[in-house]
């Protein structure tokens, strides 16, 4: 059993538990602390010492989010010395910080200019020289902006910890501390994944996506361009929070209205994407089945995960499905038959993916991507970046009614496709498409749900029609690892292992709009919220398996043929190259 602490915080009585910090029995006594460096879970190291309190016997103020709590401490955490020091501490942040604010891409959203208004900084009491900066937005997704880093570690902490890759860490000395990846390289020459896991820690603007909003609002206003937008399952359970809306309120239908409000010529849905690709993976991995392998088969949906794999476990890549991801395919699609169906010259056709990955925007310049000179996929927004179009274009969003997509040749999506946001959706969805094939009927019971949730690595075995199949999930590459060695050493048991390159999956990709510390520090699992948007969305449609689509099934009989014909290779199937790889020196570090 815990032992239980009695403390006092402002002189108010406080029962904790043994092992706490003072910053966490704050939170139980609803006593707001300001932080921001500390992330929960995540960091907890003490050094913006922003958190600083005053413990009565203490000779100095004390960092409440790592120093713990003991029987019949006295704590006040808002005298006017921990205030003074609190304003200093932000005030020497600032005097090295670009103060770029009104340009800044986390201008409102920006947790140090938050703290420097809570804290009442009016005035550049540092003045003096600014530590060297550097501007890389040289990789396909990401930008950094080293004039704006406040050296918190918060990306450092997620790009090994979530990822296992260490690409970040601290350089230099004193006044020349930079965090950045070794020997201030850009992300695009190190073994940098694009997730933007680190862009969605950083609390100030050290660290982006690469924004292509003008390049769409030009494509809009090209007379010559046919613009197509497609949207991806996870967007709607996050898009709301950029309009004040509660995480995991699922905006579908105010999405569509906001899209064909700013002039997109089609609306569709990623999701019949997702369909298409459950039908193709499935098909490959019931080909396997009867080939007897290679196995296991991985899926090949996150880019982030493809970046991971060319470069750490090229010798794995047979193992990976060869499908494209649902976007691409969807684009592909698009550039062919739609352009044959509507007699449009698909050099004409400009195809536009939202998506709440920042990986996606290099995954659409890949060769393997585009064909007679065409890209796939011209241009891809984040979550956020569609937050910031549907500002600029003065919608209501909060005020909009609900809008169905078009429903000409790709309005049609099942539950199966919805779920493919969420760690685990992909491999339910082509379970419930394989299991029906390889049994011969419809089978009744398909909500696969131990291959649910955000934590963990979750796995199955499962008796389809007397075969026995085993199943892994894994989202981050942390969680990938031990699977990865296990297939290498051939050691593996499984069949099929869905990897995903965030943790919790598209929900929580490196373009969904920010969550804030304070909430992220309230242990809200804005994941598994957002999570629950897309399976309530999946049990209110009538269809839930990916074979169930009628227009699936037409485009298979009037264009494609059959899943894994001929065509279907040419235009929905890749292959995947080992990448050079570049030695880390952060990634063992401890």
């Amino acid at each position: 059993m815990t032992k239980k602490i009695h403390l006092f915080i402002n002189n108010r009585p406080v029962e904790a538990e043994e092992g706490m910090t003072i910053l966490e029995a704050a939170k139980i006594a609803g006593i707001h602390i300001p932080t921001l460096c500390y992330l929960k879970d995540l960091t907890k190291e003490g050094a913006c010492r922003v958190c600083q309190v005053e413990v009565e016997g203490a000779r100095s103020l004390c960092a409440a989010c790592v120093y713990p709590v003991s029987e019949g401490m006295r704590v006040h955490t808002h005298t006017k010395r921990v205030l003074d020091a609190r304003k200093s501490i932000v005030e020497l942040l600032i005097s090295n910080h670009s103060k770029d604010c009104l340009s800044c891409v986390r201008n409102t959203n920006c947790e140090l200019q938050r703290l420097s208004q809570e804290l009442g900084v009016r005035e550049d009491a540092f003045k003096g020289n600014k530590t060297p900066a550097t501007f890389d937005e040289v990789s396909p997704g990401i930008v950094r902006d080293t004039s704006k880093c406040i050296l918190c570690g918060r990306c450092v902490a997620a790009c090994k910890k979530y990822q296992g890759v260490g690409v970040l860490g601290f350089q230099g000395r004193g006044f020349n501390t930079k965090v950045a990846p070794i020997y201030d390289m850009s992300l695009a020459n190190v073994n940098c994944i694009q997730c933007g896991q680190c862009i969605n820690v950083c609390p100030v603007g050290a660290l982006s996506e690469k924004e292509e909003i003008h390049d769409v609002i030009n494509a809009l206003n090209d007379p010559e361009k046919h613009v197509v937008v497609q949207t991806a399952p996870a967007v709607r359970a996050a898009l709301g929070e950029e309009f004040g809306m509660d995480i995991g309120s699922r905006v579908t239908g105010k999405m569509v209205s906001a899209l064909k409000i700013i002039g997109f010529d089609k609306v569709y849905d990623t999701n019949f994407g997702a369909d298409l690709t459950i039908m193709e993976e499935g098909y490959e991995f019931l080909s396997r089945v009867q080939n007897g392998g290679p196995f296991p088969m991985i899926t090949s949906c996150s880019p982030g995960w493809i970046n991971y794999i060319e470069k750490e476990y090229p010798e794995l890549l047979h193992h990976l499905s060869s499908c494209k991801s649902p976007q691409m395919m969807v684009g592909a699609i698009v550039k062919s038959y739609y352009a044959q169906v509507k007699n449009i010259d698909p050099k004409n056709i400009y195809v536009v993916s939202i998506i709440p990955c920042v990986a996606k925007k290099g995954e659409k310049e890949r060769e393997q991507m585009i064909k007679d000179g065409m890209k796939d996929v011209d241009a891809v927004l984040t979550t956020r970046e569609l937050g910031k179009l549907i500002k600029m274009y003065g919608i209501d969003f909060k005020g909009l009614e609900d809008s169905d997509f078009d429903q000409d040749l790709f309005g049609e999506y099942t539950g199966a496709g919805v779920i493919f946001g969420a760690s685990g959706g992909v491999m339910e969805a082509a379970l419930r498409t394989v299991a029906d094939v390889m049994v011969g009927e419809e089978l009744d019971n398909f909500t696969y749900t131990t291959v649910r949730g955000t934590e963990g690595l979750k796995t199955a075995t499962l008796n389809i029609g007397g075969v026995i199949v085993k199943v892994a999930v894994a989202h981050s590459m942390a969680m990938a690892k031990p699977l990865l060695e296990e297939i290498k050493n051939g050691t593996s048991q499984y069949q099929f292992i869905e990897i995903m390159g965030c943790p919790g999956g598209c929900i929580n990709g490196g373009g969904q709009p920010y969550v804030r510390a304070a909430v992220r520090n309230r242990g809200v699992d804005f994941k598994k919220l957002r999570a629950q948007a897309l399976y309530n969305e999946d049990m209110a449609k009538q269809v839930r398996k990916s074979h169930k689509n009628k227009q699936i099934q037409e485009l298979y009989a009037n264009f494609l043929g059959e899943p894994n014909s001929h065509l279907a290779h040419e235009l929905l199937h890749t292959h995947y190259n080992a990448q050079p790889r570049f030695k880390n020196v952060f990634e063992d570090e401890e």
